[in-house]
């Protein structure tokens, strides 16, 4: 059977999906947005013609949308399971004003950024845990073994995605080895289905016990606990650093019925930990992750609409605003430099693919090691995900106001920020990579329109 053409994503979606309002989902008006990214929390005043101001909000918002769309919101994602969020959405104000803020200072300005341990002898066979266990559907053409994510490709994102702040990479040696020889105890550490029950994490003279146990749904042998890594993390934090994070080889999990968790912050302790192991491509077909409709191609209307009749939810023809909107802006640029991409499922290919989705994750969880909150205002990369899916589909980037935090922290200037993001995507082989081709075309449109407005405000 002849297979499909691929989809030419004709129309974006730049605003929630139709199924969000039935998961109850209300996302904040443009005012409230613009009120979102000011110091004082408030939106210029409307002025005496309240008719003309919400006409000119309107048409702000739409423009606006082509470079930072709403919140998706659909089927399964964390908005649907949590439409409302623990606290209000966390403006700039709020953050400002949060009491538990940490605050980068001359002194306290570095983030850490802490390669996987290494396996000692005495714990060979955990160099078996970071391979995942043939999937259920198996790509047959994939080659396999990969390389998995390197600390280097991580500290040259964050240097880019932090820009202004310093990342270094962990002056600290951590090492993989056996709890028994580390441990006070002199009985054998016990072993549940021939995983030993506690690992140790080695660094700086001491060791911290480390849970492990059976992977619930058998896409590896073993994972380990993700508190007392954490734990480790905190007792390890560095005199001078901001934040930490480190990156793990292997899989993990928090609490007891978890079958993972791919990553996560004690932002008031300024440590973070993101795995890389259920990011690896060849568990893409075990999960249904395919790259045609991949952040930016997630915002394309058919796709949206394929998703929202699972819910029985009628699709409808697009409007004369969403087909005008969908023909240009950082968006559309970011989907037509995808589209033109051939994804190939050679080792670099998919190595750079691989690379991609674990230091978004990793610019994520830093972000709440900066005290920012899951974002509700934009698509945005703070928001919150329920899954690997939802992974990806959310942008790599920083919505206006998680950006306006950020710039306050640590860079006044968005477009060096931006520069030196663009840079990052071309060098090497990163383009091969959806989210990198995507991100370059979003960032090229965006630059090019700060250099015009600009060169209209110099001639003014």
């Amino acid at each position: 059977m002849a297979k499909p053409p691929p989809c030419t994503h004709p129309t974006l979606l730049f605003e929630p999906s139709p199924f969000a309002e039935l998961a109850g989902f209300q996302r904040p008006d443009q005012r409230a947005r613009i009120a979102a990214t000011s110091k004082s929390g408030r939106a210029s005043p409307a002025g005496r013609n309240k008719s003309q101001a919400t006409a000119s909000l309107d048409r702000a918002a739409q423009k606006e949308s082509q470079t930072y769309p709403g919140p998706l919101v659909l089927p399964h994602d964390a908005l649907n399971y949590d439409p409302d969020g623990d606290e209000p959405a966390q403006s700039f104000r709020s953050w400002l004003h949060e009491k538990e803020r940490n605050k980068a200072t001359q002194e306290r300005r570095t983030l850490y950024v802490g390669a996987p341990p290494r396996i000692d002898g005495k714990v060979s066979f955990m160099e078996g845990w970071t391979t995942p266990i043939q999937p259920r559907n198996p790509n047959p053409t994939a080659p396999t073994p990969l390389q998995s994510p390197t600390v280097d490709e991580t500290i040259a994102y964050l240097r880019a995605f932090y820009h202004g702040l310093a990342v270094k990479p962990l002056p600290i040696d951590l090492r993989w080895t056996s709890w028994e020889q580390n441990g006070t105890r002199k009985r054998p550490v016990q072993s549940v289905n021939g995983i030993p029950k506690y690992i140790a994490l080695s660094y700086n003279g001491v060791a911290t016990r480390v849970r492990a146990r059976r992977a619930l749904d058998g896409a590896f042998v073993a994972q380990l606990n993700l508190d007392d890594i954490l734990d480790a993390a905190i007792a390890m934090l560095p005199d001078d650093a901001y934040a930490v994070v480190l990156l793990l080889d292997h899989d993990m999990y928090e609490s007891l019925d978890d079958d993972f968790c791919a990553g996560r912050a004690y932002g008031g302790s300024r440590v973070s930990v993101v795995q890389s192991a259920r990011y690896n491509p060849l568990l893409d077909p075990a999960v249904g992750i395919t790259q045609d409709h991949a952040w930016p191609a997630s915002h394309c209307k058919t796709y949206i609409d394929s998703l929202c009749a699972v819910e029985e939810m009628e699709a409808k023809p697009a409007t004369a605003v969403e087909t005008r909107l969908s023909k240009i802006g950082p968006v559309r640029a970011a989907v037509d430099a995808v589209s033109k991409l051939v994804v190939s499922e050679s080792k670099a290919d998919l190595e750079a693919m691989w690379s991609s989705r674990v230091v978004r994750t990793m610019s994520h969880e830093l972000g709440h090691c900066l005290c920012l909150a899951h974002c509700f205002y934009y698509a945005c990369i703070m928001q919150s995900t329920a899954s690997l899916l939802e992974d990806t589909r959310q942008p790599p980037f920083l919505c206006p106001v998680c950006d306006a935090k950020i710039s306050h922290t640590v860079a006044r200037w968005l477009r060096d920020r931006y520069s030196a993001l663009k840079s990052f995507c071309e060098d090497g082989d990163r383009m091969k990579a959806t989210l990198w081709a995507g991100f370059h075309g979003w960032l090229g449109d965006v630059l090019e329109k700060k250099d015009s407005k600009d060169k209209q405000s110099n001639r003014t």
